[in-house]
């Protein structure tokens, strides 16, 4: 499959862990990603995946996964393997995202597989077009752009089909304020690591 560098295709994942560190142990339970072409998604994957060892109360809690529903899941070896067929020629993007590649690196390490795309993170993107908001987490950020959504928070899928909207949003924001027929993705990776003050002049110069 051709790498497709289009900021309109890619691919859009988001992770529930154990905790915040696979140096430190912790495994994903789960796997949301969707596939946007021309600010559409067209195809999806999402996957409990058992750990090998029971989650934390607190996990329980936060994501709603219980470790009742992880002990029938498959575990993460064959969810990660099908999820890097899934990944192959796109590149990748998620909200902070070097959370979401830390453990996309340790899980696939783990099944000695690779990715041929390159990261975006919405995140930093948010933080630089949208200077004013009252923080930059993806709930805040559906809510005070009024982007639709079903209302669940910390689920994989359901936190990437709201980053995608969120990036949609993005590029769309871009395109209108600086009359674009279209932003790469090799863009959006270059707006998420230009300082705030420096975005402007840089999209301006996209014009000529």
């Amino acid at each position: 499959m051709t790498l497709s560098y289009a900021a309109h295709t890619a691919i859009i994942l988001d992770f529930e862990t154990t905790g915040l560190s696979p140096n430190m142990g912790d495994r994903a339970i789960e796997i949301g990603a969707v596939k946007i072409e021309q600010g559409q998604v067209v195809d999806h994957f999402q996957g409990l995946m058992n750990p090998g060892f029971r989650v934390s109360s607190f996990i329980e809690s936060y994501t709603g996964i219980t470790n009742n529903m992880l002990a029938t899941a498959p575990n993460c070896e064959t969810v990660m393997t099908e999820f890097a067929d899934f990944i192959q020629g796109y590149n990748l993007i998620a909200h902070n995202a070097s959370f979401d590649q830390r453990f996309l690196d340790a899980e696939l390490d783990r099944i000695n597989r690779r990715y041929s795309g390159s990261f975006c993170c919405s995140m930093l993107v948010a933080r630089r077009l949208y200077p004013h908001a009252t923080n930059h987490k993806l709930g805040t950020l559906v809510h005070q752009l009024a982007l639709e959504n079903d209302g669940t928070f910390h689920r994989a899928l359901a936190d990437a089909k709201m980053t995608a909207s969120l990036w949609c949003h993005m590029l769309d924001t871009i395109e209108d304020q600086y009359q674009l027929s279209s932003v790469p993705f090799s863009v959006m990776q270059k707006i998420s690591k230009t300082t705030k003050a420096s975005v402007p002049s840089y999209l301006q110069k996209l014009k000529a």
